[in-house]
């Protein structure tokens, strides 16, 4: 990654995507471990989750929108918003969106701080999979960035997303 001018940053943006539902069957959650839609959360719950798993990382599209926009989206009855949670506490996201069917988007996925490298990304990243193959779409893409956790490429492909393309884009966060 390399700087860029007007305080841009050059990025490798990775396009991945599965088109074929998983073989295996699903993870069993670990204990004390869920995955729950948030039907409608306020912005303020989806802002605390987004800042908490993307901050460094340097998410910052949502920050941009004002509350009205992201709520827009994230009460849009095609977007989901999957939040796993352990023991009682919010430890990660997965964002679905099945607004271009008959496509699905993982928008949003990653993990707080203090839950990563135990093992919660990949089962989460798992349900998601098993999730969306239910509704039977034609495919399932996400796309990651070399500003990404250093794994998020290797753990997407572990889960059977194939890369299908790459492109140099400039993030410019505020």
């Amino acid at each position: 990654m390399g700087a860029a001018g007007k305080g841009g940053i050059e990025t490798l943006v990775t396009y991945l995507e599965m088109t074929g539902p998983p073989l295996g069957a699903p993870l069993p959650p670990p204990p004390g471990i869920e995955v729950r839609r948030a039907f409608r959360p306020t912005t303020g719950f989806y802002r605390y989750l987004y800042d908490a798993i993307g901050a460094d990382w340097l998410w910052y599209d949502r920050k941009l929108l004002d509350d009205e926009s992201l709520a827009a989206i994230i009460h849009d009855p095609e977007v989901e918003v999957n939040v796993l949670w352990a023991q009682g506490v919010p430890a990660g996201l997965a964002e679905l969106d099945f607004r271009g069917p008959p496509d699905v988007e993982l928008a949003y996925f990653g993990v707080l701080p203090d839950f990563i490298g135990q093992g919660l990304g990949r089962f989460l990243l798992d349900w998601a999979v098993h999730h969306v193959w239910r509704s039977r779409p034609r495919r399932f893409w996400v796309h990651t960035c070399d500003l990404d956790h250093p794994r998020a490429l290797g753990v997407y492909q572990k889960a059977g997303f194939r890369i299908y393309d790459r492109r140099t884009d400039l993030a410019t966060p505020p």
